[in-house]
């Protein structure tokens, strides 16, 4: 039987469209779709149980997958099997995820799938711009309690135009690279890096992204209504009781509230907290903390975050005491550890972060190989989370999502201002030593000042705040604050991070909690963010001014020289000889690789030291050597032949040529040492090649004077008797020969 299938059309307004289409794969899953652009294709299936999960969140897992049999390619590897994901594919699922979990009921515990695969790939068409659509209309064909439809939107900006899902080629030269996720009435989530664009450019890229899911949730919804709306299933809500809310919030809210605005120290604070709950449970004898003790403990952390919220909008003030736009204090510190190219300190509070830069050569360079995307990066940054940093012990279980998300925020926000004529491959890690609010932006201001100390020469310095939002609907209060802690981060309505220079922003990360939050608002937060970046610009400045001049005495020099084509074999050498002795020889690594567009060979030489360098450029210049026609040229004697004497170019080692016997005197020369030895330094003149021998031609005799009565030998002549047509003693030729008597037999 032909399965009926059920399309909607999205017209992206420049010829481009994207469709959503079910009915035809995948059947069995609680809601199915494929999405399509050109000859990019996404299936997105989700899956939610129908028992509750016993546990106090949701069990939500996002998963997105990039097929290499979708670009036409196999897998790298022995298995010639996708694995583990990619950093790119994990970005995709936080993308997703970070807008879809606030839209579940905070009671719907049943844990739930959402799984986006790349089956077929265009490279016009960036398929992550497309996962969250995906993920929202297969949802809309199922049976989920979920709030509304959604969609995500990339937006790049061309001479000052926007564009909705820019291509890769497109991107290149965008000022911007965004991604927006939102439903129809608000935004819900930003993302992007950008080269120091204002607040207010910002906000209109994000109104420019929200105008266009509005078409794309629409189209969700006719999608849904079209196949037929599903009843939304029942669960089991969680369990409530008013009257013991109330009792709770009446017995914990101002003594929390006391203890907030006495702004202690975080383990002061939490300590005070956990106390009051404690002297709440004492209130309830056994049984009914065997009966109802989850309850109090929820109804706690409401009372809990309910009276911090009211502190900060009643008497703007905050856990630690500050004021909402006060930055905590700072201390900075470079070149702290010996023996790294580059490092540094920067401590914020209660957050800290240590970051060190090692720089290399293109080999070094982090690979990318991704179906949707090959490539390579000359400049990364990887960010650690020990559990130390917050005072947990737990096991360490590889890389997490967290990590190479923070991680990749921090990298596109110092990129930009890594010049392109870089010679280096250069890698930054941030390791998080205390964390108590944004161990991200700690990570951008450690990065920063760690690579002028190595002598990366940034563009400018790049500082990062992050930002928090309580706002009450009913008042029309709100308070923006500025450098958050841990704690308000929970509690916030936005948590949102900016990155950039005293001229502009270069990277964001934002997640907005309340529905219909005002550009208005929106604005002033950025620029209250603007404030806060500058005051934390000062310090790093303070710290360190401007990039070193030069690399650290320890950390390895780079030197980059071009040679033509055709001389790439002669450096390598037969079986790398050359290459190979040459870095032994000099302490150096030496990189050679082909410009794609001149063909010319690039060289890089990395090392300690200039005495290895100039070695190699030396080697080089031998390589390239080529002596003009009629120039002068001082040699050495490296070799006695009879018929000659072998000498180099001493301006190109390595470069040798023979000087004939005849070459050496005007004088008859029976013996090659009655003029020369081993070891002599002399002047020749250069001919170029002999049309005779076709060999290269140098001359000593020809830059001394003649002797006085010198004549000179008459040319040969290839036609007297005994030449090439007039053959031997008795004048036969090959054609002259006797024929041959035929053997007897015996």
């Amino acid at each position: 039987m032909i399965p009926k299938v059920f399309r909607e059309v999205i017209d992206l307004g420049d010829g481009r469209e994207i469709s959503i289409e079910t009915g035809k794969l995948a059947k069995q899953a609680h809601g199915s779709v494929v999405v399509q652009s050109g000859k990019c294709m996404l299936l997105c299936t989700v899956v939610s149980n129908y028992k509750q999960s016993d546990v106090d969140f949701l069990p939500l897992t996002v998963d997105y997958r990039e097929k290499f049999a979708a670009a036409g390619r196999y897998p790298g590897g022995f298995f010639k099997r996708e694995a583990r994901p990619s950093d790119g594919e994990v970005l995709t699922m936080r993308l997703v995820d970070r807008v879809l979990r606030p839209l579940f009921p905070k009671d719907y515990h049943a844990e739930t799938q959402v799984m986006i695969q790349l089956m077929s790939h265009d490279e016009n068409v960036m398929p992550d711009a497309m996962a969250g659509l995906a993920a929202s209309a297969a949802i809309q064909l199922s049976d989920f309690p979920f709030e509304c439809a959604i969609s995500e939107a990339r937006v790049g900006r061309i001479n000052g135009e926007f564009i909705i899902n820019p291509t890769r080629a497109q991107l290149l030269e965008s000022d911007l690279d965004m991604m927006i996720g939102a439903s129809a009435d608000s935004v819900m989530m930003v993302e992007g890096e950008m080269d120091e664009i204002s607040e207010e450019e910002m906000a209109d890229a994000i109104k420019f992204a929200h105008e266009a899911i509005k078409v794309q949730c629409a189209a969700q919804i006719r999608l849904a209504e079209a196949f037929g709306k599903k009843e939304v299933r029942e669960y089991d809500p969680e369990r409530e009781d008013a009257d013991l809310e109330k009792k709770v919030y009446d017995m914990a809210y101002d003594k929390v509230y006391a203890i907030a605005k006495a702004g202690s120290a975080k383990h002061e604070r939490s300590t005070a907290f956990a106390e009051i709950k404690e002297e709440i449970k004492e209130t309830f004898s056994e049984e009914e903390l065997e009966d109802f003790g989850d309850l109090v403990s929820k109804y706690y952390r409401k009372a809990e975050k309910a009276a911090i919220r009211d502190l900060t909008l009643n008497e703007g003030l905050r856990l630690d005491g500050r004021k909402t736009d006060e930055i905590r204090p700072i201390w900075c510190e470079v070149d702290y550890l010996p023996s790294t190219h580059g490092s540094s300190i920067f401590t914020r509070g209660e957050t800290q972060a240590l970051a060190t830069v090692t720089l290399g050569t293109s080999r070094e360079a982090n690979q990318i190989d991704m179906p949707s995307f090959e490539g390579e990066e000359r400049f990364y940054l990887h960010y650690n989370f020990p559990p130390f940093s917050t005072g947990e012990a737990r096991p360490i279980r590889g890389t997490s999502r967290r990590e190479v998300g923070h991680g990749n925020l921090a990298q596109r926000a110092l990129k930009g201002m890594v010049p392109d004529d870089c010679p280096y491959t250069v890698r930054v890690v941030s390791e998080v030593l205390e964390s108590n609010g944004s161990s991200s932006m700690a990570t951008v201001c450690s990065g920063t000042m760690a690579l002028m100390d190595a002598g990366v020469q940034l563009k400018k310095p790049v500082s990062g705040i992050a930002m928090g939002l309580i706002s009450d609907a009913d008042s029309g209060k709100y308070a923006v604050l500025s450098d958050i802690l841990g704690d308000e981060d929970h509690l916030g309505d936005m948590d949102f991070k900016v990155t950039g220079t005293a001229d502009g922003i270069t990277a964001c990360q934002m997640d907005i909690k309340v529905k219909g939050l005002s550009y208005e608002i929106l604005v002033n937060a950025l620029q209250q963010a603007r404030d806060g970046r500058l005051h934390i610009l000062e310090k790093l400045t303070d710290t360190i001014a401007t990039p070193n001049a030069d690399v650290k005495d320890h950390a390895p020099t780079m030197v980059t020289r071009r040679i033509p084509n055709d001389f790439i074999g002669a450096l390598i050498g037969p079986g790398g000889k050359v290459i190979q002795e040459m870095q032994k020889e000099t302490e150096t690594t030496i990189v050679i690789n082909e410009d794609p567009v001149t063909e010319e060979g690039i060289v890089e030489i990395l090392g300690v030291g200039k005495k290895g360098i100039d070695a190699v450029m030396a080697k080089i210049d031998a390589i390239l050597f080529k002596p003009e026609k009629g120039s002068i040229y001082e040699v050495k004697v490296i070799k006695m032949l009879d018929f000659g004497a072998v000498v180099e170019y001493t301006e190109a080692p390595g470069n040798e040529v023979l000087l004939h016997i005849s070459e050496l005197a005007w004088e008859r020369t029976d013996n090659v040492s009655d003029i020369v030895k081993m070891g002599d330094i002399l002047d020749v003149k250069y001919f170029g090649i002999d049309p005779k021998t076709r060999k290269e031609k140098v001359s000593r005799k020809a830059i001394l004077p003649k002797p006085e009565g010198y004549v000179a030998r008459p040319p040969r002549d290839d036609k007297r008797s005994g030449g090439r047509d007039n053959r031997g003693r008795d004048n036969r030729g090959r054609d002259n020969r006797k024929p041959r008597e035929d053997k007897k037999e015996d």
